[in-house]
């Protein structure tokens, strides 16, 4: 599912113009990312927790040439559902299963 086809199917809901939704969804996103780099973390009820985390550097290998390169600490934004979502999704995928 891309961004696209999630503001056809929140305009279809809503009634709203595809362009409308758009500017929501977007606007959503944005906070979203706005919250993170500022808080370094969100939490929304029920879905769950963004948050970034310090990724150490380290030694890896270049699996084309096994030569040694070394990979420089970086940001990296986790996700952690939340209890609801979490549920959800196992009872939804048990039930997709079920059905095969």
């Amino acid at each position: 599912m891309t961004k696209k086809d999630i503001v056809r199917s929140i305009s279809e809901k809503l009634d709203l113009t595809q362009q409308k939704t758009k500017e929501i969804v977007q606007k959503t996103f944005d906070g979203i990312i706005e919250t993170i780099v500022e808080q370094g973390r969100i939490e929304l009820r029920n879905f769950g927790v963004f948050e970034v985390k310090k990724r150490a550097g380290r030694k890896a290998r270049n699996p084309r040439t096994g030569e040694t390169v070394i990979v420089q600490e970086k940001y990296v934004v986790t996700f952690k559902p939340g209890k609801v979502m979490e549920e959800t999704v196992q009872e939804m995928m048990a039930g997709k299963t079920k059905k095969k």
